[in-house]
């Protein structure tokens, strides 16, 4: 069965997402578990973790992701900033726990001008420090990025270095997103450029620690460093580029998850039915 789905609203009470991304149709979704934009969040009440869980197993959902939410960064070297990023990824690893989510996807975040390699060492510091705090079931997925200034985690070889550096590599996977590889000089639109990539991320990091795809077209180009999501089709990976990854046969047994714009392009179901489209059963 294809696991696709996209990133569904928690507005009213976590259960209702459930509810959303059935709507959808989906068979696969994500969300986040707080209030994305801020530090602190509004404990879990019990009732709601419960039907969470009732509500997920009734509509059959085998695999459900979950997001960090947008302020941490996990790759700062400022003490402070970093450690309040470190904390919440504690409590988003607790919470995922407690909702029995299966994944939760990490940026990685800026090392804001310190250099590639502080980052990285802040990066690995911080994930060895969580899953030190946190026993739980649920796998910390890190994102690659797009490629902007600053970034760590755009090039294969830093999410391999960073896995050289974490203590407990059997609770950690990748999750990759379309729109950062392409805008990171990976062409993922060709179908050589697509082997070409996970030839690549086989040697500099491992395809058994892929769990997640993240699909959104770019709306910039090769390498532009541009982490701007596009819906299906309308980007410069194009629906060509999304019939050969959604087919791979590396690829197709993935979770893929969209996080592509609402607007007066299309919205999810749009992109969705893009999808579905070109997806052929083997």
């Amino acid at each position: 069965m294809l696991l696709l789905g996209a990133h569904v609203s928690i507005s009213g009470s976590i259960a209702k997402s459930v509810d959303r991304a059935k709507e959808l149709g989906c068979t696969t979704f994500q969300i986040f578990t707080r209030n994305p934009r801020g530090w602190r969040a509004q404990k879990l009440k019990q009732e709601e973790v419960e039907e969470f869980k009732r509500r997920r197993r009734e509509e059959g959902y085998r695999v459900v992701v979950a997001h960090m939410p947008y302020l941490p960064n996990i790759a700062s070297p400022k003490q402070d900033g970093w450690r309040k990023s470190v904390n919440v990824l504690i409590d988003e690893l607790r919470r995922c726990d407690a909702l029995e989510i299966d994944y939760l996807v990490c940026h990685l975040g800026s090392h804001l001008g310190k250099g590639v390699q502080a980052g990285i060492e802040r990066v690995a510091r911080a994930v060895n420090e969580a899953l030190s705090k946190v026993e739980t079931g649920c796998v910390l997925l890190l994102e690659n990025m797009a490629g902007q200034k600053g970034s760590v985690g755009s090039r294969f070889e830093e999410i391999g270095e960073i896995f050289s550096r974490i203590e407990q590599p059997d609770r950690v996977g990748v999750c990759l997103d379309t729109c950062h590889l392409y805008a990171a000089g990976y062409d993922v639109r060709s179908e050589a450029g697509l082997e070409e990539t996970l030839r690549a991320f086989e040697e500099k990091v491992g395809l058994r620690r892929l769990k997640v795809l993240h699909l959104n077209d770019s709306k910039g180009g090769l390498g532009s460093g541009l982490d701007r999501h596009e819906h299906i089709g309308h980007g410069h990976i194009g629906k060509e580029g999304f019939r050969r990854i959604v087919n791979h046969k590396v690829l197709r047994g993935l979770p893929m998850i969209i996080e592509t714009p609402e607007d007066e392009k299309g919205d999810y179901s749009y992109d969705l039915g893009v999808l579905r489209s070109l997806y052929r059963p083997e």
